[in-house]
């Protein structure tokens, strides 16, 4: 279905769509922001779509047709939890000045008719607020788009107050999109937003994913010519434990049948990686990659996934149908726990935590064994769960529609 074929718009060259990657950290915002951007723009090919990223591998992805991006300068998250600009050689604040200003301008030159913000309401340390206050006064629709769990209730309401987080949500945005289901998570509840703001919010289902149309440059391992388990951390920054949980397993059992390919994602720690291939190589049911910018592809193959449990990778178990074992992070946020839970619950997927047990080999070893026999997402009936990209364009096109009546004076010198 055609959703954008009517989108009205003020300029030559169609409707123009800003979006805001928050990735501090990992893949995952990147991703989601990616696969948004690609489906508005396979529906209407006279579509403009912008993403701004700090992402360093932002340029390793392919976009579609119409999709572009604006890379402003990168920051790190450190081990203790606090943040640094990535490569340039200044003070974090001069860092977020410096983003800060770009994405105002980029707003400011490429005039979107909708801008998209993804998961923080004020960006990075408030970085998206003089954007949001510019692309009001133009007319601009503003949308907050969220994971379905952000994280849990202790955590959320005081990080969102010494934000501002709540204040700039209720005052700077037209609509809310949780890109997953009311009955697997509310992830604003704990929030108590005013009943004007509740009717703003569409939860769109999860995004479904497709596989690339283009053949991966990657070389698979040979292991892939038959039924394997695919063991992917996503950007592998915080995935040291998985892989060596499941390397256990595999050195503790030899009766673990199907052989794993573990893909360690881009960030992970090289020395730690360098560890993990020395154990691999002297295992013949193992084997690993370093990054493959189309998982897809590996995720069709595979027989079934191990990951950690983000957004994005559950979002792939559900359109690829995959028997899934989620061994979900527990620090600093619980975030992929609450997910891990959801899809048991919902027996989407099966869940293996360190929460309250430790991380044996034997735990593993079972639960790897086990999921041959498992049953696919597919099997569990669940109305819209992966309609979410179809709720996206509906919405967008609502938006449109709404922001045409809106005639601000940049069109006027048009």
């Amino acid at each position: 279905m055609d959703h954008l074929s009517q989108l009205p718009s003020g300029r030559h060259g169609g409707a123009r769509v800003l979006i805001y990657s928050h990735d501090t950290f990992g893949l995952g915002h990147l991703r989601r922001s990616r696969a948004i951007a690609n489906a508005i723009a396979g529906e209407r090919n006279d579509c403009s779509i912008i993403i701004i990223s700090g992402s360093p591998v932002i340029g390793n992805f392919e976009f579609g047709s119409g999709v572009d991006y604006v890379r402003i300068p990168g920051v790190t998250k450190l081990p203790d939890g606090d943040y640094r600009s990535l490569n340039l050689n200044l003070s974090l604040d001069e860092a977020v000045g410096l983003r800060q200003d770009l994405i105002l301008q980029a707003a400011q030159s490429f005039r979107p008719d909708v801008f998209i913000v993804d998961k923080e309401p004020t960006g990075f340390r408030g970085e998206v607020v003089p954007a949001l206050e510019y692309l009001e006064s133009q007319g601009c629709r503003r949308v907050l788009g969220i994971r379905d769990v952000m994280d849990e209730p202790a955590l959320l309401v005081p990080e969102w107050e010494r934000k501002g987080a709540k204040d700039v949500l209720v005052r700077s945005y037209d609509e809310i999109w949780v890109y997953g289901l009311e009955d697997v998570y509310r992830p604003l509840d704990a929030l108590a937003l005013p009943a004007a703001v509740e009717r703003r919010i569409t939860y769109t289902g999860y995004l479904r994913r497709e596989v690339p149309p283009t053949p991966s440059l990657t070389r698979y391992p040979k292991i892939t010519k038959q039924p394997f388990i695919l063991v992917t951390t996503g950007g592998g920054g915080d995935g040291d434990d998985l892989i060596d949980w499941v390397i256990s397993a595999y050195e503790h059992d030899e009766g673990i049948a199907m052989p794993a390919l573990i893909v360690f994602g881009p960030f992970v720690n090289r020395d730690m990686r360098r560890s993990f291939m020395d154990r691999i190589a002297r295992h013949p049911k193992l084997d690993a990659i370093a990054f493959d910018t189309k998982i897809e592809h590996l995720m069709q193959k595979a027989a079934a996934i191990v990951a950690m449990g983000g957004y994005n990778t559950f979002c792939e178990i559900l359109s690829f149908d995959k028997r899934a074992l989620i061994v979900p992070r527990t620090r600093p946020r619980l975030e992929q726990h609450i997910r891990a839970v959801a899809a048991e619950r919902l027996g989407l997927a099966r869940m293996l935590s360190d929460l309250g047990a430790p991380r044996t080999p034997e735990r593993m070893a079972e639960a790897l064994k086990g999921l041959a026999d498992q049953p696919r997402p597919s099997e569990v009936v669940i109305p819209g769960l992966l309609e979410g990209l179809d709720r996206v364009q509906e919405r967008l096109k609502a938006l449109m529609e709404s922001q045409a009546a809106f005639i601000p004076t940049r069109h006027a010198a048009e």
